[in-house]
């Protein structure tokens, strides 16, 4: 007897393959006021973004953590290319006046992009730890769950610093054993490590590379969020958000944020 129960390739549509149906039925405006189909997509659109980031450095931390650093590459060079499109979308957004914004903000309640589950695991699988944002998602389980082992777990830095230890550099033991859960703090050593690492770089050529993908996604983030504090400047001025954050000047302290500092420092020492 012949099992029907999945469809046959040459049954499968384009609409149902991709699940359109339910894709463009999600967006669901609370207000009649025309510019806020656009404010749903745009953010629905950055979700859908980052979950193909969250994928895409998942694989690269498991190829990291196992010292295949190479295969890794394509990986972080796509987030790379994810982070400039999800910026550029800031100038979509842009074209929304602070009067058509006003007309529906209303209807925005307490919910703000602060509270995304999504963003916050990036910013825990880069390093950017801080077990507050976790209280946000405990109406959630499946996303508080998620967020809580990203939490727990060694981030894509720990694990390129574990590589360069592998290697044979000097990271200090107390960054190698610390409390994976807990901000990453600055280390004199691992900046020493890393400068062996950019001045001899034909020896280290695979740690190097590395080290240059980690700061495309560390300026990448970097350049989103400042694109994100002049859009939101643009609309809105200095009102607080509509989680009931700073705002802009929120967003602006969140400018001096490095997720690999050392690499960072290091350009200085060269």
């Amino acid at each position: 007897m012949t099992d029907t129960s999945e469809p046959r390739p040459s049954t499968i549509t384009y609409a149902g393959y991709l699940a359109l149906d339910d894709l463009l039925a999600a967006q669901h405006p609370l207000s009649d006021e025309h510019d806020e189909m656009l404010f749903v997509i745009i953010h629905q659109t950055k979700e859908l973004w980052l979950k193909q980031i969250l994928h895409e450095v998942a694989l690269a931390q498991g190829l990291v953590r196992a010292g295949d650093l190479v295969p890794a590459y394509k990986s972080l060079a796509r987030v790379s290319r994810i982070q400039a499109v999800m910026t550029m979308s800031w100038d979509i957004l842009a074209t929304m006046t602070p009067a058509e914004y006003l007309r529906f903000r209303g209807s925005l309640g307490s919910s703000s992009g602060f509270q995304s589950d999504q963003f916050r695991r990036f910013e825990y699988m880069l390093g950017l730890k801080d077990e507050r944002f976790l209280r946000f998602h405990e109406e959630r389980p499946a996303a508080h769950a998620a967020l809580t082992a990203a939490l727990a777990a060694p981030s894509l830095y720990d694990d390129a610093l574990a590589q360069l230890a592998a290697a044979g550099l000097p990271v200090p033991a107390e960054v190698l054993n610390r409390d994976v859960s807990r901000p990453y703090e600055a280390s004199e050593g691992v900046e020493a490590a890393w400068l062996e690492v950019y001045r001899d770089t034909a020896r280290w050529w695979p740690l190097y590379q590395l080290a240059e993908k980690l700061v495309d996604l560390d300026d990448a983030l970097l350049t989103w969020r400042h694109k994100h504090v002049v859009t939101v400047e643009r609309i809105i001025g200095r009102r607080r958000g509509t989680g009931g954050t700073e705002g802009v000047a929120y967003l602006t302290e969140t400018l001096q944020r490095r997720c690999f500092p050392e690499l960072w420092s290091l350009r200085t020492r060269l």
